[in-house]
């Protein structure tokens, strides 16, 4: 059984090296012109159109891929940024609870984004690809097939115009024929079927991929945005929180040196008295309007300690008097920010080298 087997194989092997040697002279004497060769024009638009829907196919595969892993990455990034919010956020700040939920909520839609886009694109895509190999095989099956029909038509063509005439080779060349035509019609009528049917499926996939892709972002942004927005809420309600809590500090100081005041009244002491409009400030600390330089605009009184946190910032105490200047440079004057002189260092020294930049809340104009 063994030499059966092995005497198979052998003839079976010198079978399609003889077809392959057949094939090659047949292809030969068609390039030379010797020999016809079988054309079918709406087949080769067919194949064209097969090669060219393969190729874009193929892109716009790649093109989802690099697509997803853009989100993923976008996912990654997202979720660093708002771990680094909450590992931030103090427990007393407003709405601490919201902005974790909201981080947790916003981790879930990226993942759930990412996903459906591989379940209704990609995979969709890959599913549309799969089929072109075997379609792509049996192509180059049937262009085999064809030369074959074309040499046995050849072969027996020339078998019969022979001077002498052999029945027998005749009737085998003959029916090498019929069955070579036979292979080759079979699968050339499949495929005349199967790629007009595959060129018009291309538009479908593409509908169908394009509006998974455009529904999917519209609703993973719409949902994004309303995390956004509230996010943006709890941040501006944060910041009033701030100016609250510094404004009942600043109330509650005002308020205490009116009491002060208050007090120092009724006892009979001098009060100093804020000026009216147009009405010259009072002399503070032994200095009058008349004996300060023209360069100076106003004076204000600190009412909150402020320590400079940089060297061209003053360093003031509450009650101090500072002369305000004009920058040199309007430029480079910052809002909310003066320039200025302590009234103490212009009394003690006649001039206003010793100046500095402080923040104008912090100080009352005289």
């Amino acid at each position: 059984m063994a030499e059966v087997g092995k005497g198979v194989n052998a003839g079976k092997l010198a079978s399609n090296v003889q077809k392959r040697i057949t094939r090659a002279q047949e292809k030969v004497m068609q390039k030379l012109g010797k020999a016809d060769e079988t054309k079918d024009t709406a087949f080769e638009e067919g194949v064209a159109n097969f090669n060219k829907q393969l190729a874009d196919g193929t892109k716009l595969q790649k093109d989802l891929k690099a697509y997803l892993v853009a989100v993923k990455t976008m996912h990654e990034s997202s979720k660093r940024l708002h771990d680094c919010l909450a590992e931030m956020y103090d427990p007393e700040w407003f709405g601490k609870e919201e902005v974790d939920s909201i981080a947790e909520d916003t981790d879930l839609l990226w993942q759930d984004f990412h996903q459906k886009l591989v379940d209704n694109t990609l995979i969709s895509m890959d599913t549309y690809l799969a089929q072109f190999p075997d379609i792509k095989a049996r192509i180059a099956k049937r262009d085999r097939k064809l030369v074959d029909f074309d040499s046995a038509r050849h072969h027996f063509a020339s078998i019969q115009k022979g001077k002498k005439k052999d029945e027998a080779k005749i009737a085998k060349a003959e029916e090498e024929l019929g069955r070579a035509q036979k292979v080759f019609e079979e699968i050339n009528y499949e495929l005349q079927e199967e790629l007009p049917t595959l060129w018009d499926s291309r538009v479908g996939v593409y509908v169908n991929t394009f509006q998974s892709v455009s529904g999917l972002e519209e609703k993973f942004h719409r949902d994004m945005g309303k995390l956004n927005q509230n996010l943006s809420d709890i941040m501006t309600k944060l910041e009033e929180q701030r100016l609250a809590k510094k404004g009942v500090t600043t109330a509650s100081t005002v308020k205490s040196e009116e009491a002060a005041n208050h007090s120092l009244s009724e006892s009979g002491s001098d009060a100093p008295k804020s000026p009216q409009k147009n009405e010259a400030p009072a002399v503070t600390n032994g200095s009058s309007d008349a004996e300060l330089p023209p360069s100076v605009l106003y004076k204000v009184k600190v009412m909150h300690d402020y320590g400079a946190t940089d060297s061209d910032e003053l360093d003031l105490k509450a009650g101090d008097i500072v002369l305000v200047l004009p920058f040199a440079n309007p430029d480079e004057q910052d809002e909310g920010w003066l320039m200025g002189v302590k009234e103490s260092h212009w009394i003690q020294n006649k001039n206003l080298l010793v100046k500095g930049v402080f923040p104008e809340n912090f100080t009352q104009k005289l």
